[in-house]
């Protein structure tokens, strides 16, 4: 058999598992169209606020400046609240930097660090939490701001239900119209927070984030800790606290902002290592979640959420490749203009629902101007970005070491020059 017929059967056996998850996005783009998100009801009034520790972790990211400067202007009552910058910084002008600001506000801000940065972000969140004084931890990374009225609106429902142990605000994104990259960043993020993030709140399984969080203090350290190590420590809790019944509340109305990847080489980094690490934190967790307490819903969405929905990559990576290879490898003759509309036609009409479930998502977050910028990404630079995550799957599969990397922030230039920001790095 030549070239162009084992395309051309590989071709339509990757068709079978193609259809299947654009099928899924078809229904789940569907349901987005026909639901109406419901909004959480705040009243901050006669509240006895908890006392609230803010851990930002960084890692040669002055950045977090930033982020602390958004955290001081909560209007939470100032003594109730402190701020932590956890800074396993290489770079001695990113430190002193930190340490000037945290100096210009002592007695909000203080500052911890490790001398190292083993166990990635989750051992400096590990570390950070000896020094917390909070019955409630919200965390930030680096990039992150929020709106004044954040922290009253995480912490609330924590004192309205003593069973909830961990909450999660929507991310929105500071960056998205800096180029094609981070159009194509914000748009596959939005498609998961549109389509997916709703139906597992639904079925009370959403997932922690990794930034805009809250946690009770007293279940992380019930939980033993942070993962140290773990790519997706975000992930990894979550699976336990589902395991061990405890709730987590997702926060669709309230916002904070963050960075998104804006060269190739940080969005396939970043696609790589959440691929990798929620796989790695499923597979550790597989046994537990499916035969556990949840419902099959809850385990079919937790499933999905976190392994077997990065294979819609996989398959529709080796789909377009071998129908290119299929076209251009076919013997020269005329073409049947009326069979190849209607075929193409039919593919399309089969594969489709993840360009639909893109359009309901930009749709729903009020961002449909960057469709055909995004769009063009991905018949591009996606087919990197799909090889990528596919990378990470699998390494997570087999059990590969991957260790974390910083993706670059634009942030960071506003304190230090670009130029200069990645010369004498330690």
């Amino acid at each position: 058999m030549d070239i162009h017929g084992i395309s051309f059967l590989l071709y339509n056996a990757f068709l079978i598992p193609v259809t299947f998850f654009s099928f899924v996005y078809y229904i789940v783009a569907l349901r987005s169209i026909l639901s109406k998100e419901e909004n959480e009801d705040f009243d901050g009034g006669g509240i006895d606020w908890p006392q609230v520790t803010i851990q930002i972790p960084t890692f040669n990211e002055p950045v977090a400046i930033r982020c602390a400067k958004s955290c001081l202007n909560f209007d939470y009552p100032k003594e109730k609240f402190d701020i932590i910058i956890g800074d396993d910084s290489t770079d001695e002008r990113v430190s002193k930097a930190i340490d000037d600001f945290a100096k210009r506000n002592r007695g909000k801000v203080t500052v911890t660090r490790r001398g190292h940065n083993r166990g990635f972000k989750a051992g400096n969140l590990n570390h950070m939490l000896k020094f917390s004084r909070g019955e409630i931890i919200v965390i930030f990374d680096s990039d992150f701001i929020a709106p004044r009225n954040f922290l009253k609106r995480i912490v609330k429902p924590f004192v309205k239900d003593k069973k909830v142990g961990c909450v999660q605000a929507e991310w929105d994104f500071l960056n998205e119209n800096t180029n094609y990259i981070s159009k194509l960043s914000s748009t596959l993020l939005m498609f998961y927070y549109s389509l997916i993030v709703p139906i597992n709140k639904r079925l009370g399984v959403p997932f922690l984030f990794g930034s805009g969080e809250a946690v009770r203090k007293d279940l992380i350290l019930e939980l033993g800790g942070w993962q140290e190590g773990s790519l997706t420590e975000d992930t990894e809790f979550s699976l336990r606290i589902f395991k061990e019944g405890y709730k987590i509340v997702y926060l669709n109305d309230v916002k904070v902002k963050g960075e998104v990847p804006y060269t190739l080489k940080g969005l396939m980094s970043q696609q790589r290592r959440w691929a990798y690490g929620n796989t790695r934190a499923f597979l550790e967790h597989s046994r537990d979640i499916l035969l556990g307490r949840l419902s099959l819903l809850q385990k079919m969405m937790v499933t999905y959420t976190t392994s077997i929905g990065y294979l819609s990559n996989f398959f529709l990576l080796l789909f377009l490749i071998t129908g290119i290879v299929y076209f251009f490898s076919q013997p020269s003759a005329p073409i049947d203009i009326g069979r190849f509309i209607s075929k193409t036609s039919e593919i399309f009409l089969m594969t489709s629902g993840f360009l639909l479930g893109g359009v309901v998502a930009l749709s729903k977050k009020n961002k449909s101007e960057i469709l055909f910028s995004s769009l063009v990404s991905v018949l591009t630079v996606g087919f990197l970005v799909s090889f990528s995550v596919s990378v990470g799957f699998f390494k997570a599969i087999f059990g590969k070491k991957m260790v974390w990397s910083a993706i670059n922030k634009q942030g960071n230039f506003d304190f230090i020059p670009q130029k200069l920001f990645y010369m004498h790095r330690g």
